[in-house]
């Protein structure tokens, strides 16, 4: 593991784990408030002020224990004293009780599978946490909790799954509409109670700014207690780190470690990935695989971050023109980018690579890949051709049938729905189409207030 990570200030302590903004213009916070607040009062993300250095035993004895014991080790630390190591416990029980098996594609290549769990995508983990410990943390609060978020694809499903029905939470999704999969709307807007689907004329780089200005509007703030479910938020983006350690349980080659290829688009997932790997995590190489969307992959070239404005692909999930975790990233290798080269590199895999891909890989291999993981898949087959010695994975962030409107066409057969799912896709949508105007937004959190 290389040396050079951030390991922040001073030496570890658990019981009092603190948060700084990346920003560095507001105070530093417990797990519990940078939970309930989302985003930094000065706009930046939170970021621990230290990264743990895990115990050598969870490596060397990962095989002997459970998957509940990995997550809890590696969570607590994170937590530090905001939740009782019970409850804990328990909550970190309810996030993994599925499988996430890793599944071989070539001799190479293999698939770790994150859509096993109840929308069938990565996300669940993330959100199944942070709903868990918000749902503790505001028990006792007089004030009914807002939670904002916007999806480009996964999140709205797995928050709005996660929260269904929790006792004085509601949850507000903005989505760009037309812009995510059937299946993917289906799972936003049909649950009702609690959930409010925004279906808003414009980008996801558009719903991300509107709820960001939303946490910064004063008058908004005094009268509601809103939070967020992005991955801006510590509790969603932090628990993704478990599936890592996971995978390292289920790799044959101990002396090898893997080469990850993790489809990215706003970067929460690699970047939990890489944080993982700070903290201990034997791992040989990250690959941050995007598609058209290559703000991160003319970084690594040039050294300049330049974001742009998203444009539309068939991995709809990555369409970001902005990625808001790309500056945790940063932060985990304080701002040396010689250091983030030596462990991670990027690249842009086009719709056609793409199709190319999941369609090849289909009728080679018989393995299905979803858009997003066929972006991975070549993006990983790549760098192992250049580098021979090593083996790797991809993150199959999404059951194929999420996407079956761009899959089938490719692969010409029909891809076999869930029973779940089934039922989800006669449920009638329910939506509110807003324009991309903060105000709008604004106005509607008042009118459920």
């Amino acid at each position: 593991m290389p040396t050079n990570y951030n390991k922040g200030h001073g030496s570890p302590n658990y019981h009092t784990m603190k948060y700084y903004s990346t920003n560095h213009l507001s105070p530093m916070v417990d797990f519990k408030e940078a939970t309930i607040q989302g985003q930094a009062p000065d706009k930046g993300l939170y970021f621990p002020e230290h990264i743990p250095v895990l115990p050598i035993d969870l490596i060397k004895n990962i095989n002997s224990l459970s998957n509940e014991e990995i997550a809890y080790q590696v969570i607590a630390p994170y937590v530090g004293d905001c939740i009782p190591p019970d409850e804990l416990k328990r909550i970190v029980q309810e996030t993994v009780n599925f499988d996430i098996p890793l599944v071989g594609i070539t001799d190479d290549i293999s698939s770790l599978e994150l859509y096993h769990g109840p929308t069938l995508a990565f996300k669940d983990i993330g959100a199944r946490f942070m709903s868990r410990c918000l749902g503790y943390f505001v028990k006792n609060e007089s004030k009914k909790v807002t939670v904002l978020v916007a999806t480009s694809g996964d999140t709205g499903g797995a928050v709005a799954n996660g929260f269904y029905d929790v006792d004085g939470v509601d949850v507000v999704i903005l989505y760009p509409s037309g812009k995510v999969s059937s299946v993917q709307e289906k799972q936003l807007t049909t649950l009702g109670k609690n959930i409010h689907a925004l279906e808003v004329s414009g980008t996801f780089d558009d719903c991300q700014q509107m709820v960001k200005q939303a946490f910064t509007d004063a008058a908004l703030n005094e009268q509601l207690f809103l939070t967020s479910a992005n991955s801006i938020n510590v509790a969603r983006w932090l628990p993704q780190q478990f599936y890592y350690f996971f995978a390292y349980k289920l790799w044959a080659d101990k002396n090898n470690p893997p080469v990850i290829a993790v489809p990215s688009g706003n970067f929460g997932n690699i970047c939990a990935g890489i944080l993982a790997h700070a903290s201990g995590l034997p791992v040989q190489h990250f690959i941050a695989a995007c598609n058209a969307n290559d703000v991160v992959p003319a970084f690594m070239q040039t050294e300049r971050y330049e974001p742009k404005k998203s444009v539309s692909t068939i991995s709809n999930a990555m369409d970001v023109g902005n990625p808001s975790n790309f500056i945790r990233i940063l932060e985990i290798f304080s701002h040396k980018f010689s250091d983030l080269k030596n462990v991670v590199s990027s690249c842009s895999i086009s719709d056609e690579e793409t199709s190319n891909t999941l369609k090849e890989v289909y009728q080679k291999n018989k393995y299905l890949l979803d858009p997003h993981g066929a972006v991975g898949y070549l993006a990983l087959q790549r760098y192992l051709n250049e580098h021979p010695a090593h083996k790797g994975f991809v993150l199959e962030t999404a059951h194929p049938v999420k996407f079956f409107d761009v899959v089938e066409p490719i692969i010409g057969e029909k891809v076999p729905i869930p029973g779940a799912i089934q039922q989800q896709l006669l449920l009638e949508k329910k939506s509110v189409k807003i324009a991309a105007d903060a105000d709008l937004l604004k106005e509607f959190l008042f009118s459920i207030a």
